[in-house]
């Protein structure tokens, strides 16, 4: 599914945000990267998705080598990837269901498609009365529920959330991870980058944790292990 092969990633006049990174992550696997701020987290998530190249290093990403994708080929390899940012990235001026149905939109599926996926996935997350609402027009945690199904709008084989719970109070937070522990369970594998020491505590999942661009841990069922 996602295997990272002496992976280094060192940006212009800095140390290597990255160093000699090898992981492998399974089909369905449920990971938390953890770590301290500046450690390495975000650009480890971003190599996945293609949004950073490795300075040195292989990246399989679900049968795509990632050092040899070409350019025209990035969008093929995100159609297998759904992204939720901590800020939602909502398109201000479009509706909840006109967000979700984006996703499809710019992949070319067809009117059929992309009205039953878009009931689908407002559906799993509990907003299909909110579909006609602007991204003003909710509070964060119903934000965040609306780019889940976005990202989830495109059955994708991953998920990788940065931080999605940063900008939630806990209550709305504790409702946002029950909703990706019920897409992992259906089967979708889902990398998360997180700050909620509670949450990877209290979920006992596998532990990713970075400290100064090295995997200082890895454990099946980890905690979080820092004082932030």
């Amino acid at each position: 599914m996602i295997e990272m092969y002496d992976v280094w990633k060192t940006y212009p006049n800095s140390e290597p945000a990255l160093q000699g990174i090898n992981v492998k992550i399974d089909k369905g696997e449920f990971v938390y990267v953890v770590g301290p701020s500046g450690a390495g987290k975000s650009t480890f998530i971003k190599l996945m998705y293609r949004e950073e190249k490795p300075s040195k290093g292989t990246i399989f990403i679900n049968n795509f080598n990632l050092e040899k994708l070409k350019e025209r080929k990035i969008p093929l390899l995100r159609r297998q990837i759904g992204v939720v940012f901590q800020d939602f990235k909502l398109l201000s001026r479009k509706t909840a269901w006109e967000n979700v149905a984006f996703a499809l939109e710019v992949i070319g599926a067809t009117g059929k498609r992309i009205r039953s996926r878009v009931k689908e996935t407002m559906d799993m997350v509990g907003l299909a009365d909110k579909a006609d609402a602007l991204p003003s027009q909710l509070s964060g945690g119903q934000q965040q529920r609306i780019a889940i199904a976005r990202a989830l709008v495109n059955s994708p084989a991953v998920i990788i959330a940065d931080e999605p719970t940063g900008n939630l109070d806990p209550e709305n937070s504790w409702e946002i991870m029950n909703l990706f522990n019920q897409i992992n369970q259906r089967g979708t594998t889902i990398v998360m980058a997180t700050h909620n020491r509670d949450i990877v505590n209290t979920m006992k999942k596998r532990v990713i944790a970075i400290e100064q661009g090295h995997i200082a841990r890895d454990e099946k069922r980890g905690v979080y292990g820092y004082d932030d």
